[in-house]
């Protein structure tokens, strides 16, 4: 018979349908506005294939950047480390609208040579338009191949981004905040090589 505690633990709650998916990326999405760079600050980001490598961004339609990234065919996405959090923060409190952002970061440009990307942050993805999405709500949801990415020396380990270096910053949706990222907890494809099968390797974990 299953003790009364363990019951109670696998009482789970209805939360609605919702997008708990924790944890989500903080990311800066760049664009040319107006002859201008602009930067917002977007979580709703993901990657949608590895070859050829594709990213997809969504935009609330209201948006100032949508504008310059239907205009240029292109955008960037920049991960900013949690050294940045105000700044990262504050790019998604003020509108392009209504502030200049393009003095904010310095701005450099690759290969598209009209997607702005910010140098101060550690890994940058610059991506050629491919496609626009409208389900019928509130957002847009663009669809970028990455013709380019960069980093800095620093920030690599055996010629890929360290996420130990970068110290990404990512969001958890609802209760609205910012966190950093945790310990290491193994390798993948190898750490559940260790998994018998009977739970317990589940069991020393809790």
């Amino acid at each position: 018979m299953m003790e009364r505690g363990l019951m109670n633990r696998m009482e789970k709650q209805n939360l609605g349908a919702r997008n708990f998916l924790y944890p989500m990326p903080t990311t800066l999405v760049g664009a040319n506005v107006k002859g201008k760079p602009n930067y917002l600050t977007i979580a709703f980001c993901g990657v949608v294939q590895a070859i050829p490598p594709m990213i997809a961004v969504t935009l609330g339609k209201m948006h100032y950047t949508n504008e310059g990234i239907k205009e240029n065919r292109c955008f960037s996405v920049n991960i900013p480390s949690r050294h940045m959090v105000e700044v990262t923060d504050y790019c998604g409190i003020v509108s392009g609208k209504k502030a200049d952002k393009s003095q904010i970061f310095e701005t450099f440009y690759g290969t598209l040579e009209n997607a702005p990307m910010i140098m101060e942050c550690p890994v940058n993805l610059e991506c050629k338009l491919v496609d626009t999405l409208d389900f019928g709500g509130t957002n847009e949801v663009f669809i970028g191949e990455v013709v380019e990415s960069y980093a800095e020396e620093c920030y690599l380990c055996n010629g890929v981004p360290d996420i130990e270096k970068i110290e990404p910053i990512v969001f958890s949706m609802y209760d609205n905040n910012y966190w950093g990222i945790g310990s290491h907890l193994g390798k993948a494809w190898s750490v559940g090589k260790n998994f018998s099968g009977n739970g317990d390797a589940v069991k020393k974990y809790e």
